[in-house]
């Protein structure tokens, strides 16, 4: 992909970050004052996104098992991990399977030296700074070609990080390079808010985030729509059930929220 090579990220305490605003939303404390007041203000227009990112943990962990345990992939890259939670990656596949090997990918030097501290004694976990709109970069990372064996499986994990990249073409490149690269027997999975359910709303959302300087690129009038997120999955082979909000998908036990409630889609596909 022909792009200038992003600028290599600072610390920057006087604006949102988007894996701190999450971090936020789900109960953490590795956020500042710009953070909390972007969240806070977020949550006037839309109250349900903690909801929103406590469901997007489940479904991560579901596709997650999945992959573990029925795809049977050992090679995991997660793309915009953010800052360490309950219930990631490395833990749900280690326990399907303890010789899973885990890289994490971030462009935020917080999240990548936090990381790095919590996981320095797990042998077969990484954490590595890169930037996934430079998917070339990122998958020639050292760090991460020390751990994965490129000629083998591996899945690709965009949870909540596309919405980030507001210039769609950008997207366009940045997933067709993913899958061009991957071996066969790969896996993508992606979640991505969508703005069907609540155009207002989102659309007031987006413009929010845009102001506070929270995403990059050119302003876009609201968020993407779920058939824009299912255009990602051309050239693979999808996973049933397929696209859906992400309650939906592969759920389990009974469903906490209606699926309509929750304005997240998401989807794993596989390269033949």
């Amino acid at each position: 992909m022909a792009s200038s090579k992003p600028e290599r990220p600072r610390l920057d305490t006087t604006t949102p970050n988007m894996g701190r605003v999450a971090d936020y939303f789900l109960g953490g404390k590795d956020n500042f004052a710009a953070d909390r007041e972007a969240a806070e203000a977020a949550m006037a227009i839309t109250p349900e996104l903690p909801v929103l990112w406590r469901e997007g943990r489940r479904f991560l962990g579901r596709a997650v098992r999945f992959l573990a345990q029925e795809a049977g992939i050992r090679q995991f890259v997660d793309v915009g991990c953010g800052l360490p939670t309950q219930g990631n990656v490395h833990e749900i596949a280690h326990a399907v399977a303890p010789e899973a090997r885990v890289v994490y990918v971030d462009n935020d030097p917080m999240v990548v030296v936090h990381g790095q501290a919590l996981l320095q004694d797990d042998r077969l976990t990484v954490v590595v700074e890169a930037d996934l709109r430079d998917p070339g970069a990122l998958l020639s990372h050292p760090g991460l070609t020390k751990m994965i064996n490129t000629d083998e499986p591996v899945a690709i994990l965009l949870f909540g990080v596309l919405q980030d990249i507001q210039d769609d073409s950008q997207v366009t490149q940045i997933i067709d390079h993913l899958r061009k690269a991957i071996p066969p027997g790969s896996y993508l999975a992606i979640s991505h808010p969508v703005a069907d359910l609540r155009p207002e709303a989102t659309a007031k959302l987006a413009a929010f985030y845009q102001s506070e300087g929270a995403v990059s690129g050119p302003h876009r009038n609201g968020l993407r729509s779920k058939a824009e997120v299912e255009r990602y999955f051309d050239g693979l082979d999808l996973v049933e059930p397929g696209v859906v909000y992400i309650p939906e998908w592969r759920p389990e036990g009974e469903l906490t929220h209606r699926p309509d409630a929750i304005w997240v889609v998401g989807g794993v596909g596989r390269k033949e």
